[in-house]
């Protein structure tokens, strides 16, 4: 009985395995037919993935369905975590605080704007609060890889405004994580309670800190430690196990696989490792975020889409013209001048990703309409379409408001945009200050936090079975030393001596806000202390002792042991900006004011191909090359003989001025505008006829490169095919076969 129960149990297995895998090579022979053929139609693949996972679904009636849609629900989970992670690669804390005031506020107000306009048009709709409330997320996220496709595709990436798009973008990624935790809180409560609220927003932000202090103290010394052993195959597998290992770590911390893989990417992207994590996690992103958008596909049903046209209709519209409005509003805000604010608002007219993550979102928590995901999915598709031919219209769009505002209104706006980007250095000092003290505040109140709930939660219950009479002493005595580090550094100030001069020169009431921040970081710093105490013995003990230990903390402590703190910051700072550091080689410093720096060579580089003797860095930048990594090959001391060739990473030496007017050179120049082709490649055919003019003519002569940029590969004459030369000469009937762009040959005929 046993036996026959074992083969059973592997006969059920090996069907779904069996099931599994042909669900999965039919949805991927379909993506690459339909992705070739939107490659071939010159639109965004997505859709291509999207048609895909239509016709694979039962709603498509002519083709075969999946067996068990479930088998790509399973491959759609994880397209979601993969995609999460490479877009955290792309969002790093450093890219995020150069983004600056102008992303964060303007993509404060399209979320906000957006999700109040979707939540009202979904009640337009019928639909209930709760659907109203994830339709307004899924219409308040732009699509990153539809904007950067367009970009590409039209040659804009280089210009003002797309820069400050890819500023809101990153921060817009950065909200839509936090929004799927508080709609999926939201949802589990099935209302929208304050206190719920705050208390899953504070719990967000608090693991965020730890994760991300942990991560960015520890990683990047560990991946530089281990550098000489990772490969390509290293480097992926090492990637993918801190990926799914953060991701099933946030799901044990009551959160997401996506905020967890998200939070990993973002760690890992500010490091020195981050390009090559990305070439080599890219395919299997490819891989596994088509699995994710076909089944995305799948959802749509054309009776659905039928039904609802109308709301198809009106949700594409509110997109579009609320993300012109949004957009171009929040840019004006935020000091933008008009055309710059307007190239910026139509540019972001599109859902996308993240619109079918927080869809997929809804569906898995059984709280969202079935019939609003085909409903999403077209408006994404429409608005995609359109994207393009928004961001062409910005400049006619910005042109005809340019004729009809009153000149009074123009002025103002040019007015307001000069007084919001001019900036004093008294304001730049404080804004400088005031980063530092946050972070500092957030970073270590965080730590505390851990550290007292860690002791309170597990270490106080444990010591109390094993020793009841001492385990809350022990306790105290070891929380209180794990904390007062962090209590040290929370206390110490966070501005350094010279610049409180600086300010209070400028302005002697400058003090009362310096005054009052040190006191807000004394009183957090006490009552920590208190709330640790009270919690392990009475109130009366934590506020008593509590203050005396305080006292003792900060102010009884060695100088020795702030020096140790002050390394510790330094060292969180050089690990959380180590991938500029490396390029810049500031921290890197060999003899004397020489560093050591890092660079990536760009295929725009100008000494590309060259022998570094015939480059002549020394004598043109002061600089010399130590080593060339290339591919796995390390070449230490090259001669100069060594050829520069694109993706090489340089070993530079050199003083902190000459390294940086060399790294514009070597490195990708943002500014150039990448070079367009005017017509497609191809190689074909041309017959000259009884009257051609080449007739006669020699191949030197007819000058067929510099005239129709023309190669000349063969001549067939008679059926012998003749490869010609200078000197070659030709005859009438010939058969020219000449490679070029379309357009040119076409002159050429």
């Amino acid at each position: 009985m046993i036996l026959l129960s074992t083969a059973a149990t592997a006969e059920v297995a090996q069907m779904n395995v069996e099931s599994l895998i042909s669900d999965l090579a039919f949805i991927l022979i379909l993506g690459a037919i339909t992705t070739v053929l939107f490659k071939w139609m010159k639109q965004p693949v997505v859709l291509g993935y999207i048609v895909a996972g239509f016709l694979a679904s039962p709603n498509f009636e002519y083709l075969p369905s999946v067996t068990t849609e479930a088998n790509i629900e399973f491959w759609a989970q994880i397209g979601i975590v993969i995609l999460l992670f490479a877009l955290g690669l792309e969002f790093s804390f450093k890219k995020l605080v150069n983004a600056g005031g102008s992303a964060v506020v303007t993509a404060l107000i399209i979320v906000a704007g957006m999700m109040c306009a979707g939540f009202l048009i979904g009640h337009i709709l019928g639909f209930s609060g709760l659907n109203c409330l994830f339709l307004g997320g899924m219409l308040s996220m732009s699509s990153t890889t539809i904007i950067i496709k367009a970009f590409n595709d039209l040659g804009i990436q280089h210009k003002k405004f797309a820069s400050l798009v890819f500023a809101v973008l990153i921060v817009e990624d950065l909200f839509a994580v936090l929004m799927m935790v508080l709609l999926s809180s939201i949802a589990v409560n099935n209302s929208v309670q304050g206190g719920e609220l705050l208390f899953s927003v504070t719990k967000l932000i608090f693991f965020l800190v730890i994760w991300f202090a942990v991560g960015v103290f520890v990683l990047p010394s560990l991946l530089n430690t281990t550098r000489r052993f990772l490969n390509s195959e290293t480097l992926l597998i090492v990637s993918m196990g801190l990926c799914l290992g953060m991701a099933v770590f946030s799901v044990y911390c009551g959160f997401s696989l996506a905020l967890g893989a998200f939070v990993m990417g973002s760690i890992l992207a500010g490091t020195s490792f981050a390009e090559r994590i990305e070439k080599v996690v890219t395919p299997v992103k490819d891989l596994f975020g088509s699995v994710f958008f076909i089944s995305v596909g799948m959802m749509v049903n054309p009776h659905i889409i039928s039904e609802y046209f109308g709301p198809i209709l009106i949700l594409s519209a509110v997109v579009i013209v609320g993300m012109i409005i949004f957009g171009t509003f929040g840019m004006l805000i935020t000091g933008q001048n008009l055309k710059v604010a307007i190239e910026a608002g139509f540019s972001l007219t599109q859902i996308g990703e993240f619109a079918f993550i927080i869809a997929t979102l809804g569906m898995s928590l059984g709280v969202l309409d079935a019939t609003i995901y085909p409903i999403v999915v077209a408006v994404s598709v429409l608005t995609t379409f359109t994207t393009p031919y928004f961001i062409k219209m910005a400049n006619p769009f910005y042109n005809i408001v340019k004729k009809i505002l009153p000149k009074r209104l123009h002025f103002l706006i040019d007015r307001y945009t000069d007084q919001a980007t001019s900036e004093s250095e008294t304001g730049k000092l404080w804004k400088s200050v005031i980063q530092r003290y946050l972070w500092r505040i957030l970073l270590y109140t965080s730590v505390l936090v851990a550290i007292s709930l860690l002791s309170i939660n597990w270490l106080l219950p444990e010591l109390l079975k094993y020793t009841p009479k001492w385990g809350r002493l022990i306790t105290a005595i070891i929380t209180l030393v794990a904390m007062s580090p962090f209590l040290l550094a929370l206390s110490t100030p966070a501005s350094k001596k010279t610049e409180r001069k600086r300010l209070l020169s400028a302005n002697a009431r400058f003090d009362v806000p310096l005054i009052v921040m040190t006191l807000f970081r004394l009183v957090i710093a006490l009552l920590m202390v208190i709330y640790v105490l009270s919690s392990i013995f009475t109130k009366t003990i934590g506020i008593l002792i509590g203050l005396a230990i305080f006292l003792v903390i900060v102010f009884g402590f060695s100088r020795r042991i702030k020096r140790r703190i002050t390394h510790f910051e330094s060292r969180f700072l050089d690990n959380l900006n180590e991938r500029e550091l490396r390029r810049s080689g500031k921290n890197n410093n060999i003899i004397g004011n020489l560093h050591l720096a890092y660079m990536t060579v760009s295929y725009d580089c100008p000494f590309v191909g060259e022998r570094l003797q015939d480059s002549d860095l020394r004598r043109k930048f002061g600089v010399n090359i130590a080593s060339i990594q290339r591919g796995s090959m390390f070449l230490p001391v090259p001669s100069g003989d060594t050829r520069i060739f694109p993706g090489d990473i340089l070993g530079v030496i050199g003083t902190d001025d000459e390294i940086q007017t060399l790294l514009p050179e070597v490195e990708i120049r943002h500014d150039v505008e990448p070079a367009k082709s005017t017509g497609e490649f191809k190689l074909t055919s041309v017959q000259l006829s009884d009257t051609s003019s080449l007739n006669g003519v020699s191949v030197a002569d007819s000058q067929l490169t510099k005239k129709y940029q023309a190669l000349l590969v063969a001549i067939d004459r008679d059926g012998d095919y003749i490869t010609p030369d200078a000197s070659t000469v030709f005859m009438p009937h010939d058969i020219l076969w000449v490679a070029g762009e379309e357009k040119k040959l076409e002159q050429l005929r």
